[in-house]
Order: structure tokens, then C-alpha cells, then sequence
């Protein structure tokens, strides 16, 4: 797993980023996440690095930072 695509939860919003996918990996421990490299939808072995099942606290999250620009 790339450290470059390990995004700290409350780090400014990736100009990827939508309330329904992040730009790399947001999970605080990637390793426990369901979706781990899982193809097209993990974010590490995707081929885009969007991640298509962040957690289910990321749309309330998304939408703290994007009023926060």
C-alpha cells in the first residue's frame, strides 16, 4: 500500500473528492476496512486511486469540508 494514498480523515478536500468517493484512502486503519483492495473500489489497487466505498461517515465529513473552503 502507497503511504502517499493513506489521506488523514480531516485533511482538506482532494479536488477528487465527492460526498460519494475519496482520492485515496481516507479510513483511519486501512487494514480493517471491508473494502481493502478490493479491484475498482479500493483506492490502492484501483487504477484511478479513488476510493468508490469510503466509510459511512464520509458524506457528513464531506460536507463539513466543503463548507469549511
Amino acid at each position: 500500500m502507497s503511504k502517499a494514498l493513506r489521506i488523514p480523515f480531516n485533511a482538506p478536500l482532494h479536488q477528487l473528492d465527492t460526498e460519494n468517493c475519496t482520492y485515496g484512502c481516507r479510513m483511519n486503519n486501512p487494514d480493517i476496512c471491508n473494502s481493502n483492495l478490493l479491484e475498482s473500489i479500493c483506492a490502492f489497487v484501483s487504477s484511478d486511486n479513488i476510493c468508490k466505498k469510503p466509510s459511512r461517515t464520509w458524506k457528513k465529513q464531506y460536507e463539513r469540508l466543503s463548507s469549511e473552503k
